[in-house]
């Protein structure tokens, strides 16, 4: 009968203290998730995937192993040396007391390792994280790397971050040797304090020599715990920092609305910049990128950004839906600060199509109901159709429910970039962001999603980022940003007749050959 009940107490401590603390692990990767989902863009562009997936694994399971084992460790070496406590001093509570004496030692010892431990053990998390990160970057390029016949160098990359990881574990697993080794010096020592102690005892007729060998033979209940002890404190190092990991991603603050922030259903009417500066770093030497940056799109209207790469072009699509916040100036839309609409309302009226098109591993059906939540089949279908991507979509056996590969990798970047203009068709928004989403793809190609792209632009408020400037010879403002300020502004003939104006220098270098004048290209076109 007691074997079966040690039986169903393994069982249970097993299964049942594993659960608590994968239930743990898992409530607080949804925690840590939920955070992350939560974040300015600001945090992203600081932190690699790698480094943060570390954090969600590495970590938590540390954390996890922790919540499981601690609980049970602490109560088993607890109730292990209150019952050796107890025994011993049954036996003889002088010999008893001279024994647990040494305790104070082994606190000692422990307190004198345990912050170079702890340190050590820091150093080695961060270390995972940073081969996490270059694992993740390697095999994301790995494409990249093949074609540039460049697999030693990510290798050498990787050895770096590798040895940095064996130094970290060096350090932390001195520490350890450190404190197992002086705790088995100091346990051995009981035991020789145990004998001579006792012999003394015996000698003086203190003890009986039945309970001199049965004292001798205890000690171990008290040793035991104590040697348990100082070995889950590794376990202990480690779930600590991995928790310090964790509540550091928790802390930070997340993307707020101000308290005053309304929801807006349809916003449709005009854009305005005014008078606005940004930076990324906010430090007061900090160049800005965006030097009082003022202008109009008008309701229904596209307006076009051109000039040098660096500009602040893309800096400009990514203020509008808030994903920074700017330093100083103001911007509208329906003549309504959209610091005054909330971000989930503003977001759901702006659609976006980059150049670099970011797609879901799934079905060609997954990646477009993502414009949409709520979205229909018969809906979906009609996206695809007006994004020109119908047909290819349907000349495949599983149709829509063809798998596309991680982030797209069975498509072409033209199928790619028709897929992302099928999501905004799907979702339907009132205002467009068009960032260069032509620049990467051949005549044939362009000319396809040239058309998908105008049909889209119909009837909303649109700017357009291009450096191709045969797609936006027809917006009906066309501004040259350059060095964070906008330097000329008009339409197409506006521009092109000013002279030494750098919108026609712009032009004049992707359209003018050495046998046609700029006059005659203009006359042409």
């Amino acid at each position: 009968m007691a074997y079966v009940l040690k039986m169903l107490m393994k069982y249970s401590v097993d299964y049942y203290g594993h659960m608590v603390g994968t239930n743990m692990q898992a409530d607080m990767r949804r925690q840590l998730f939920n955070k992350l989902e939560q974040l300015p863009f600001s945090y992203y562009d600081n932190n690699e995937t790698g480094q943060i997936m570390s954090r969600i694994t590495n970590d938590l399971q540390e954390i996890s192993e922790l919540a499981h084992h601690g609980p049970e460790m602490l109560v088993m070496t607890s109730f292990s040396l209150l019952f050796s406590l107890f025994y011993l001093s049954s036996i003889n509570v002088t010999l008893a007391l001279i024994i647990f004496s040494c305790s104070p030692l082994l606190v000692f010892i422990a307190f004198l390792v345990r912050r170079k431990h702890m340190e050590s053990s820091r150093k080695a998390r961060r270390s995972i994280a940073l081969i996490n990160g270059d694992v993740n970057s390697s095999i994301s390029g790995i494409r990249i790397t093949k074609a540039f016949n460049n697999s030693d160098k990510e290798l050498a990359k990787f050895e770096k971050s590798n040895k940095a990881f064996v130094e970290a574990k060096k350090g932390q697993y001195f520490t350890m040797a450190i404190q197992h080794s002086a705790t088995i010096f100091v346990t051995d020592i009981f035991n020789v304090v145990c004998l001579i102690s006792g012999g003394i005892f015996l000698y003086r007729g203190l003890i009986s020599f039945g309970d001199y060998s049965t004292f001798i033979l205890s000690v171990s209940l008290f040793t035991s715990p104590i040697l348990q002890l100082v070995q889950w404190m590794e376990q202990f190092d480690n779930g600590v920092t991995g928790f310090e990991r964790f509540i550091e991603i928790i802390d930070l603050p997340v993307e707020q609305d101000k308290d005053s922030a309304k929801d807006y259903e349809k916003l449709n009417g005009e854009i305005r910049f005014e008078n606005v500066c940004f930076s990324y770093n906010h430090d007061s030497e900090h160049k800005e990128v965006l030097d009082d940056i003022s202008f109009v799109v008008p309701k229904g209207k596209t307006v076009a950004l051109v000039g040098p790469s660096g500009g602040g072009k893309t800096t400009i699509c990514h203020l509008l839906p808030k994903f920074y916040h700017i330093d100083s100036g103001k911007i509208t839309i329906n003549k309504i600060d959209i610091e005054d609409i909330t971000m989930k309302s503003l977001r759901e009226n702006i659609g976006i199509v980059q150049q670099d098109v970011f797609l879901f591993s799934g079905t060609f059906l997954e990646n477009i109901a993502y414009g949409k939540k709520d979205a229909t089949q018969k809906q979906i279908i009609n996206a695809a159709k007006k994004a020109n991507i119908y047909d290819y979509i349907m000349s495949l056996p599983q149709g829509f429910n063809t798998q596309i590969g991680e982030r797209g990798v069975k498509l072409s970047g033209g199928q790619k970039q028709r897929l992302s203009i099928a999501r905004v068709f799907l979702k339907n928004p009132s205002i467009l962001i068009l960032d260069e989403a032509t620049s990467a793809l051949d005549n044939t190609t362009e000319a396809l999603i040239q058309e998908a792209l105008n049909s889209l632009k119909k009837g909303r408020t649109t700017i357009v980022v291009a450096h191709r400037l045969s797609t936006i010879k027809n917006a009906d403002e066309i501004l040259v940003v350059s060095n964070g300020k906008i330097v000329e502004s008009g339409n197409h003939e506006q521009l092109i007749k000013k002279r030494n104006g750098i919108y026609k220098k712009l032009y004049k270098s992707q359209f003018t050959d050495s046998n046609y004048d700029i006059d005659a290209r203009i006359m042409m076109s």
